[in-house]
């Protein structure tokens, strides 16, 4: 497995990032391996209507309109 260091990170960056690791009962570095882990996987290409289709429903237009 390669190494992989990442240079000049914001201090608050990396308490918030090792607070994060924390609550899921991580250590820092495996916290910071599945999070990048994560965000590679999630690079789908997706067609607009896919992103539009995926989109929750939050209810008919008439549930927003002003009165």
């Amino acid at each position: 497995m390669a190494d992989l260091i990442v240079r000049n990170v914001d201090d608050s960056l990396v308490q918030q990032l090792n607070e994060l690791a924390g609550l899921f009962f991580l250590s820092p570095e495996d916290y910071h391996r599945e999070t990048l882990q994560r965000a590679l996987e999630k690079t789908e290409n997706r067609s607009f209507i896919e992103h539009l289709m995926r989109m929750p429903n939050v209810g008919d237009d008439e549930d927003f309109a002003r009165v």
